[in-house]
């Protein structure tokens, strides 16, 4: 399996990314920076909880 590193995958352009090769078969390892607000609505339709075996996307911060 492939797999990609998106910095700023919270933002317009990394959410669109990480939504287009999680299509494409990748695991997605997506960086944010850290800020005072969760700032993840961009992601959270396809946030999978990191306990969930094999996940696809992962969210660093």
């Amino acid at each position: 399996m492939k797999k990609a590193l998106i910095t700023g995958v919270t933002g317009q352009d990394g959410s669109y990314l990480a939504e287009f090769l999680l299509e494409k078969g990748y695991e997605v390892h997506g960086i944010k920076r850290r800020a005072s607000l969760f700032n993840t609505e961009r992601v959270d339709h396809i946030y999978e909880d990191p306990h969930n075996e094999n996940p696809k996307f992962h969210l660093h911060y």
